[in-house]
């Protein structure tokens, strides 16, 4: 028997006592690399500290790309085990991490990373999960790893910027036609977005944290889709009552934090409380800047329709389901939403047609199950969110990716952007007789189903994904086998 596995079962006779180190392959048991090349030689001082700096080299880089705390920990952990370090504690915050090796019974070596600011870069994390697949695979030695991971850092971003920001644009506005818009007023959507995007690159210099730089964005948002909305009812534009609503629930989309809402969901499920709920605050003082700017906003532009003697059109006559247009609509506009999704998270171009049609599987299952078999919009999304994460991992897998490359921008025609803003409408309209019956409590309880939308997309992704992990090692096999 040898003494990996010997220690790995007397931790788990032992109950796994909290203060001893938790053995590798336990580590790895729900990552692609749980089959790993253990290395069972002891490893020298020299060759711990080498495989230490690679180690937390590339968890550096995969936190600062975008990546969750337990892909974190297992690859570092994978790299770890592959060099011959038995004794390994990782720790993982927000924003650092730290790797703790014992060489002896006296000498130990310890190395920290602090990443102070992250920028999502999936292709990159393509890119580290195959560097480190080769690595335990015994396809490549240490020094050729390091060498290809300053490469990698070398690496310029695969999109430019003015790429990303069209993509957001025509996000949007798929968002808008799957929603019901017609196609004008889709083309309307990407020149709001597009304004908006000037807007931030105005503020940039200014370096504003998220909270503001969301209630600029949603602000300003709503304020040009109410000026469409205003020459649509001047008779300058083919625009309808509903077109305002629709414009601005496309915006809101392509500003939600949608992946920190997910990595924290995941964060908190596997353990890492104190990562999970530094995420959790970002979210919600970035959604709570959000929200901000589109009341402000709606409740000046209801005071300017009342003034121009105009009507909103009720917001009880918005219908919260995905798909409010023609069935070829909603699939065309299902397949912009995920390709441009991975596009705005820097993926792979490879990669952007399988992101499309999860994405177009996901807001099927959705709409299938909320206008055929009329089941809740929260425990439909959960469904679909379990669907997409079931099949993104393994797709990601067989296409030698992490599954959050896949997963999380298929996820974007989910979001519930005309939910919040039916919400917000009925708060902040409450008082403005010519839009009809409101309430606040009705407001609050749509915001709610919202927040309830979020939660379960990412907790639904989180399960889809771990259901998945039992076929990993038959999906990598069939990879490996089909490169040979």
């Amino acid at each position: 028997m040898s003494e990996e596995v010997r220690r790995r079962r007397q931790w788990r006779l032992q109950g796994g006592p909290p203060t001893e180190p938790m053995p590798l392959v336990d580590l790895l048991r729900r990552t692609p690399y749980r089959n790993a090349r253990v290395a069972n030689e002891g490893a020298e001082e020299a060759r711990v500290r080498e495989a230490l700096e690679l180690a937390v080299r590339l968890g550096e880089l995969m936190l600062r790309s975008g990546a969750g705390a337990p892909q974190v920990e297992g690859s570092v952990a994978a790299v770890c085990a592959a060099a011959g370090l038995n004794d390994v504690e990782i720790d993982i915050t927000l924003q650092s991490l730290l790797v703790h090796a014992r060489i002896d019974a006296v000498h130990s070596v310890t190395a920290l990373r602090v990443v102070r600011s992250t920028r999502h870069d999936y292709a990159r994390l393509v890119a580290v999960h195959e560097l480190i697949d080769a690595f335990v695979n015994g396809h490549i030695e240490m020094h050729e790893a390091a060498e290809q991971l300053r490469d990698l850092k070398r690496t310029p971003r695969i999109w430019p910027d003015w790429a990303v920001t069209v993509a957001t644009a025509m996000l949007a506005a798929a968002v808008a036609v799957m929603i019901g818009a017609s196609l004008f007023t889709g083309l309307l959507t990407v020149l709001v977005v597009l304004g908006v995007s000037a807007v931030e690159r105005a503020i940039g210099p200014m370096r504003l944290p998220d909270f503001y730089s969301n209630a600029v964005s949603a602000f300003v948002a709503t304020l040009l889709a109410w000026v469409a909305y205003a020459a649509g009812a001047m008779g300058w534009v083919p625009l309808g009552g509903k077109d305002f609503a629709f414009i601005v629930a496309g915006g809101i989309v392509a500003l939600l934090p949608g992946r920190t809402m997910a990595s924290a969901v995941e964060d908190v499920i596997s353990g890492y409380a104190v990562t999970g709920a530094g995420r959790l605050l970002a979210v919600i003082v970035s959604l709570t800047g959000l929200i901000i700017g589109i009341a402000v906003a709606l409740g000046l532009t209801i005071r300017f329709t009342d003034a121009l003697d105009l009507s909103f059109v009720s917001p009880s006559v918005l219908d919260l389901r995905t798909s409010q247009s023609e069935w070829w609509a909603a699939v065309i506009g299902s397949l912009i939403v995920g390709s441009c999704g991975a596009v705005t998270m820097q993926s792979r171009r490879g990669l952007l047609l399988p992101t499309a049609l999860l994405s177009l599987a996901g807001t099927g299952v959705f709409a299938a199950l909320t206008r055929t078999a009329e089941v809740g919009s929260v425990t439909a999304t959960g469904i679909a969110a379990v669907s997409l994460g079931l099949v993104g991992r393994l797709v990601a897998l067989r296409l030698g990716a992490p599954a959050m490359v896949v997963v999380v921008p298929a996820t974007f025609g989910l979001l519930p952007g005309l939910t919040i803003f039916r919400g917000l409408y009925e708060l902040v309209g409450e008082s403005a007789s010519s839009i009809g019956s409101l309430s606040f409590q009705a407001g609050v309880a749509t915001l709610l189903g919202a927040a309830g939308v979020l939660l379960a997309i990412a907790t639904g992704t989180t399960l889809g994904e771990i259901i998945a992990s039992h076929w990993d090692s038959r999906v990598g096999r069939a990879r490996r086998r089909v490169r040979v």
